[in-house]
């Protein structure tokens, strides 16, 4: 079983993390902000990741630091969990679809209707950590969550989890549809790449 247990105490959180990459879906989220709350039991429901997050934050002054933290503390428990990355698929891709937009993150994405909301994510457990997140929404907050934290998360769990995380939406209405769509897609694409397919690095070098 690939499980991490991580702390991390600042002057801004206090959070404890447990992840278990080969879970089923099951969490326990308590972050002190709702919709983000929702957002990764969304995230490891679809990643079929057990996840159980507590983050005392200074909510008081923004999300900003809650969210951010628990991006580090989260990919730094990915990290650990695929050290050994022996046998891994690597790369992982996903479509998800949700009524009217399209999230596409580093593929082509063809036949798809006006009507579709389309999330595609791609991943690369590389030990080389990169993010590219192109987005925009339509509007700045969800309820009292500011739009604009869903890419300061990502790119604290991409580097901290040392993958490489490609996000693209090129279109989309509902803000709340597109962040959920993303989050989903991100859990699905990060389940395919940890899959564990045989019994040798998928790499030329002979290290990843």
């Amino acid at each position: 079983m690939r499980i991490s247990n991580q702390a991390r105490k600042t002057n801004e959180t206090e959070i404890k993390l447990t992840l278990n990459v080969d879970g089923s879906g099951d969490s326990n989220i308590a972050t002190g902000v709702g919709f983000f709350d929702h957002m990764l039991q969304s995230f490891a429901k679809h990643g079929k990741f057990d996840l159980d997050i507590y983050c005392k934050g200074d909510i008081h002054v923004d999300f900003h630091h809650t969210v951010e933290d628990v991006g580090i503390v989260l990919g730094k428990a990915f990290a650990q969990c695929l050290s050994d990355k022996t046998g891994i698929r690597r790369y992982g891709a996903s479509f998800t679809p949700m009524d009217e937009a399209l999230a596409e993150v580093f593929a082509a994405v063809q036949d798809l209707s006006d009507k579709d909301r389309f999330v595609q994510t791609v991943t690369d457990i590389s030990g080389r950590p990169f993010f590219v997140f192109n987005a925009e929404f339509a509007t700045p907050m969800v309820g009292d969550f500011p739009s604009e934290l869903v890419e300061e998360f990502f790119r604290a769990f991409a580097v901290n989890a040392l993958i490489t995380l490609h996000i693209n939406v090129p279109y989309g209405k509902n803000t709340h549809h597109i962040i959920e769509a993303i989050f989903k897609g991100v859990g699905r694409a990060l389940a395919e790449a940890a899959r564990v397919e045989g019994n040798t690095l998928l790499s030329t070098k002979g290290v990843i």
